[in-house]
């Protein structure tokens, strides 16, 4: 009876050490939220820091409120680039420099591979439902506050 209570501890360990290891995002997963302004405007954005976060994005979500988005944090400003694999709903993309200020926006297709990229090195990237910004007349210029700073 020992015997196999420490054997079925030990398979139990193995299968600890083998099952944890870089936290990876899932499918469809939620992100801790932070308010984010544009003007007047209210945006519940939920946070990416890491490489895997930021691989997964909105993947897979099936639908997103009108004034949540998910904002993307980069190391350091750098030229970024954006693309919709497993992205089921279409989306804006706004690319902010390091003092919150939109550099450009663009459009993004569901499913599309297409790279809708920066005009020029930022820290962030802001993502929000299609026409969300151009509903609410945000345009590159416009300043995005409540921003994390970098690291």
């Amino acid at each position: 009876m020992n015997k196999s209570l420490s054997t079925c501890a030990a398979a139990l360990a193995l299968a600890a050490i083998f099952s944890t290891g870089p936290a990876s995002a899932q499918p469809g997963q939620k992100f801790p939220v932070i308010p984010l302004t544009a003007g007047m405007h209210v945006i519940k954005a939920e946070v990416v820091a890491t490489e895997a976060e930021r691989q997964q994005g909105l993947m897979f979500r099936e639908s997103m409120a009108q004034n949540e988005g998910m904002i993307f944090l980069f190391g350091a400003p750098a030229g970024v680039c954006m693309w919709m694999k497993n992205t089921l709903i279409p989306l804006s993309v706004a690319f902010i420099d390091d003092n919150g200020k939109i550099v450009n926006i663009e459009n993004m297709k569901p499913h599309s591979l297409e790279s809708h990229c920066s005009k020029k090195p930022v820290r962030y990237a802001l993502e929000m439902n299609e026409g969300w910004f151009k509903q609410k007349n945000i345009k590159p210029g416009s300043t995005i506050d409540g921003l994390p700073k970098g690291r």
